[in-house]
C-alpha cells in the first residue's frame, strides 16, 4: 500500500514537472515594463504579455506575472514604458491595388495646374509609370480639375497628345476624363451615348449633341476603363509586395479588402462577375504561398448592384478555389448604394435634393430587388458590405439588412462604409439591425473642397451632420476605422486625430458635435474593425488566445495631444508573435 501510495505521488509530481516544463518552453517571449493597452472594455492598461512559440497571446498581466512564465529559453522585450496595443485593422481599403497604383504615375495633392499635368505625362511616359499598353494614364488628380474641362480638351485632344490614348482619374476614383483618342479607342461616340438609357447617359457627359465631353462618373468610367490593357504580372507582383510592407509599416495587421476582385484601374460599378472575375485574388495566393502576406485579409467581391442572388453561385466557386491560403479568406460581397456627393458628379442619392440641378443623385438599385439579394446574402453567411454616401443610400441599405434580419438573426457582420450624410432618424437603426458603420474619418474635417464643392449644393442641416460619429456612438452603433486608401491617406493615427478634433488645415471645424473620445478612436481601429471583418474572436484585442498581433508606437497616445497623436510613428509590428517591421 505503502509503495502504491509512493508511487502514485512520484508519477504525479513527474507529469506537474513536465507540465510546467511544457507551460514554460511554450513561452517564446515576453514584453515587460510597457503600457500594454488591450482593447478590451473598461480594463486598465496592463504592463507585460506572454507570447506562444506558435504566435498567441499566453498571458497579459503584471511584469511580475509574466516574469514568473520565462524561463531561460524565453525572449525578454523591455518596451521601456512605451505603448503597446493590438495591430491596427481597416475596414475598408483597396490594399494591394493601391499597392499597385502607387508604383503608376499619380498627381500631387492640392497640384490644380494644367501643365502640371501636362509636365506629369511627359514624365510617365518616358520612364513607363504611366504606360498601360498603349494608354497613358495619370492617378489622382483633384475633382476640382474637373471645373478645367475646357482647359484639358484644348490641350489633350490636340497637337503632341492628339493621337494618343490618355485617361486623367480623379483622386476619388469614381471619375475620370478621357481624351477623344481614348474614347474612340473604347468606342464611346455620340451614336453611343444617345443608344445609353437615361441612368447611364448622365454619367457619361456630353453635349446637347451627344457628343462626349470626356468627363466619366461611375458607370462611364467603368465603359473606357474596360479598354485599358492590363499591367504585367511584374509590376502588380512588385506592387503588390510593397503594400503589405507598407501597410505594416503603418501598423495594419489586418484588413477588409472590399475590391479583391477587382484589378488596378478597373471601373467597378458594372462589373461582371463570372469566375474569370479575380482582381488581385491571385496576388494575395501568390504572396501567401511565399510567406509575404504578413497580414490577415478578408476579401470581398465587388458585385453589380442590380445582380441577382444567381450571382452567388459563381462566387461561390470561387471562394472554394482559394478557401485554404493562409492569412486571406473571401467572405462577402461589396455593394454600391450611390456614387459621390461632390460637384459636378454629384451622384450620391439624397433624401433631398442637390440646390443647383433638382436633383437626387442615383440609387443604384432597386429597393425590393435588393432586399431579396442581402437576404440571400445573409442566408448564405455571406458579409454584404455597401458604399452609401448620400441619406437616401444609407435609408435603404438599412431597410435592407433590416429585411434580412427580420427573417433570421445570422450575426453576419454586415455593414455600410462612408457615410457622409446619415439622416437623424436613421442613427439608431444601426444597432437595431446589427450594422457596422465603417467610417472614413479621415475625412471629418473642414477644408476648401468641401467648402466649394460639396457646400453649396445640399442643406446647412445636412452639411453640419456629415460624418456623424458622435451621433452614431451615441445611439450605440459600432463604428469600425476604415480609410479607402488610396482614395485617402492608410494611416490610422491621422485619421484617429481627426475623429478627435474634426479640425481642418485651416482650423475651422467641421461640426466639432461630432468629435469622438479618445478611445472610441483607438477601439475603431482594433475590436471594432476585427469585428467588421469577422475576425474578432482571432484578433482585435490582446487577450489570452487570441493572435499575437501588435504594434509598439513612439508616444503617449493616451496623452499627447492630437496634433501629435497624428503624428504617431510605429516602432514595431508584430504578426503572429514575429516582427515582421522595425523603425
Amino acid at each position: 500500500m505503502k509503495k502504491t501510495f509512493k508511487k502514485t505521488i512520484l508519477t504525479f509530481s513527474l507529469s506537474v514537472l513536465f507540465m510546467s516544463t511544457a507551460w514554460s518552453n511554450n513561452v517564446e517571449s515576453i514584453y515587460i515594463n510597457g503600457k500594454v493597452y488591450t482593447a478590451v472594455d473598461n480594463a486598465p492598461l496592463k504592463q507585460a504579455i506572454a507570447i506562444s512559440n506558435d504566435g498567441k497571446i499566453v498571458s497579459v498581466g503584471s511584469n511580475a506575472e509574466i516574469k514568473k512564465m520565462a524561463d531561460s529559453d524565453t525572449k525578454v522585450y523591455d518596451l521601456g514604458n512605451k505603448v503597446l496595443m493590438p495591430g491596427l485593422i481597416d475596414s475598408h481599403i483597396h490594399a494591394l491595388a493601391s499597392g499597385v497604383e502607387m508604383t503608376l504615375a499619380t498627381m500631387g495633392e492640392g497640384e490644380i495646374d494644367i501643365k502640371a499635368v501636362e509636365k506629369k505625362l511627359r514624365q510617365a511616359q518616358q520612364d513607363g509609370t504611366g504606360m498601360a499598353g498603349d494608354v497613358l494614364i495619370l492617378n489622382g488628380l483633384s475633382s476640382e480639375y474637373w471645373d478645367l474641362l475646357d482647359q484639358l480638351s484644348e490641350v489633350f485632344n490636340h497637337n503632341e497628345w492628339k493621337n494618343l490614348p490618355i485617361a486623367l482619374i480623379g483622386s476619388d476614383h469614381h471619375t475620370a476624363w478621357a481624351n477623344q483618342a481614348l474614347l474612340k479607342k473604347a468606342g464611346v461616340d455620340k451614336k453611343f451615348v444617345k443608344a445609353l438609357s437615361v441612368e447611364n447617359k448622365q454619367n457619361i457627359k456630353h453635349n446637347q449633341k451627344f457628343e462626349p465631353t470626356g468627363f466619366l462618373v461611375d458607370s462611364g468610367w467603368d465603359v473606357v476603363s474596360e479598354k485599358i490593357p492590363p499591367l504585367s504580372h511584374d509590376l502588380m507582383y512588385r506592387g503588390s509586395k510593397d503594400a503589405v510592407s507598407y501597410y505594416n509599416s503603418l501598423g495594419l495587421t489586418a484588413w477588409l479588402d472590399i475590391a479583391a476582385n477587382a484589378r488596378p484601374l478597373q471601373g467597378i460599378f458594372n462589373i461582371k462577375n463570372t469566375e474569370n472575375t479575380l482582381g488581385m485574388i491571385p496576388m494575395y495566393k501568390e504572396l501567401s504561398e511565399k510567406g509575404e502576406l504578413t497580414a490577415r485579409v478578408s476579401g470581398l467581391h465587388v458585385i453589380n448592384s442590380k445582380s441577382t442572388p444567381i450571382v452567388f453561385d459563381t462566387l461561390d466557386k470561387i471562394n472554394s478555389k482559394y478557401k485554404n491560403v493562409n492569412n486571406f479568406n473571401l467572405i462577402g460581397v461589396k455593394v454600391f448604394a450611390d456614387g459621390v456627393l461632390e460637384y459636378p458628379a454629384q451622384s450620391a442619392a439624397l433624401l433631398g435634393h442637390y440646390s443647383n440641378s433638382k436633383k437626387s443623385g442615383d440609387l443604384l438599385f432597386d429597393p425590393q430587388q435588393f432586399k431579396q439579394l442581402v437576404d440571400v446574402a445573409d442566408q448564405r453567411g455571406m458579409l454584404v458590405h455597401i458604399h452609401a454616401i448620400g441619406d437616401r443610400a444609407v435609408r435603404e441599405s438599412l431597410n435592407a439588412f433590416e429585411y434580412a434580419r427580420s427573417k433570421r438573426q445570422s450575426h453576419v457582420p454586415h455593414s455600410i462604409t462612408h457615410l457622409q450624410l446619415v439622416d437623424p432618424t436613421d442613427y439608431g437603426r444601426f444597432k437595431q439591425n446589427n450594422v457596422i458603420a465603417s467610417m472614413q474619418l479621415a475625412w471629418a474635417y473642414e477644408d476648401s473642397f468641401n467648402k466649394e464643392l460639396v457646400k453649396p449644393y445640399i442643406s446647412e442641416a445636412s452639411y453640419q451632420g456629415m460624418y456623424p460619429a458622435h451621433s452614431l456612438l451615441k445611439n450605440e452603433a459600432i463604428i469600425a476605422g476604415a480609410s479607402d486608401a488610396p482614395v485617402s491617406t492608410a494611416n490610422p493615427f491621422i485619421a484617429m486625430a481627426t475623429a478627435i478634433t474634426r479640425i481642418g488645415m485651416d482650423g475651422d471645424y467641421l461640426n466639432k458635435g461630432e468629435a469622438i473620445d479618445r478611445d472610441s478612436a483607438f477601439k475603431a481601429y482594433t475590436i471594432n474593425a476585427a469585428k467588421a471583418l469577422a475576425l474578432d474572436k482571432q484578433i482585435g484585442t490582446l487577450e489570452s488566445g487570441k493572435k499575437a498581433d501588435m504594434i509598439l508606437v513612439d508616444r503617449d497616445i493616451f496623452t499627447v495631444s492630437p496634433e501629435q497623436l497624428a503624428e504617431t510613428k510605429v516602432v514595431w509590428t508584430i504578426f503572429d508573435g514575429k516582427k515582421v517591421y522595425q523603425q
